[in-house]
This record gives C-alpha cells, sequence and structure tokens, in this order.
C-alpha cells in the first residue's frame, strides 16, 4: 500500500509552509504500509522553542487553507516536540535535540522517502 494522492498533496503544502517558517532537514516518509492510521509522517526541525511553535502554526494555518483541521495536537505549550495530527498526514515538528534523541527517521528507516520538492535556498546577495 501506498500514500493517497490527497495525503502526497498535504505533505507537500505542510512541507513548504514549515519551510517557509526556516523548518530544517524535512522528511516525508511513506508509512501507510505500517500503520493503518494514517498515510504519511513530515519531520522538521526547529532552531529553538519559539521556532518549532511558528512551524508548527504555519503549518496548521497552509492544510487549514486546504480545508484540513487538526484531529489532534499535542507539544505546543512546550515547543520542543509538535505534534499535528490531520488524519491522512501526521506532522513531527521537532526542536534539534529532542529530533536527535527520538530519532523517528531510524526507527521507520524501512519507510519510502517522499520527495518534497521545496524550492532551492536562496544564496546571500553579495
Amino acid at each position: 500500500m501506498t500514500a493517497s494522492d490527497r495525503a502526497r498533496e498535504l505533505v507537500r503544502a505542510a512541507a513548504r509552509a514549515a519551510d517557509d517558517k526556516q523548518a530544517q532537514d524535512l522528511v516525508a516518509l511513506d508509512v501507510s504500509g505500517p500503520l493503518p492510521l494514517t498515510d504519511v509522517f513530515l519531520l522538521a526541525s526547529g532552531r529553538n522553542e519559539r521556532n518549532v511553535s511558528a512551524i508548527a502554526e504555519g503549518v496548521e494555518e497552509a492544510l487549514h487553507e486546504l480545508g484540513m483541521k487538526a484531529l489532534r495536537r499535542e507539544g505546543r505549550a512546550e515547543g520542543r516536540w509538535v505534534l499535528l495530527d490531520f488524519g491522512e498526514i501526521v506532522v513531527h515538528v521537532f526542536h534539534e535535540e529532542d529530533r536527535m534523541y527520538y530519532s523517528l527517521e531510524r526507527l521507520w528507516k524501512d519507510c519510502p522517502v517522499i520527495p518534497l520538492e521545496l524550492p532551492e535556498p536562496q544564496a546571500p546577495a553579495e
């Protein structure tokens, strides 16, 4: 089984929103095979608690514009690991340290990576 086209569309929109808020190390994993409850995990890192919260807020706003509402939110107050469950996709926004500690990429290493097609970073003006 593979992630639905709708889940892929949503994860790309979520990734663009996270990227707009300076998220780092964006990775989308197709977890539809081992998990019957969702199709895709999006993993993103923020530099500090404030950045983590801003990324999560940006993702939630972007998906709301596509008609999606978070079914569940966890961790926003702490700003260390925010989990946003939209049903078809689950977004994990980590503080850099927490992402290394929990290492979800290692736990889900057998799941295919979904290309995100994000814009290339702009070089600083000279």
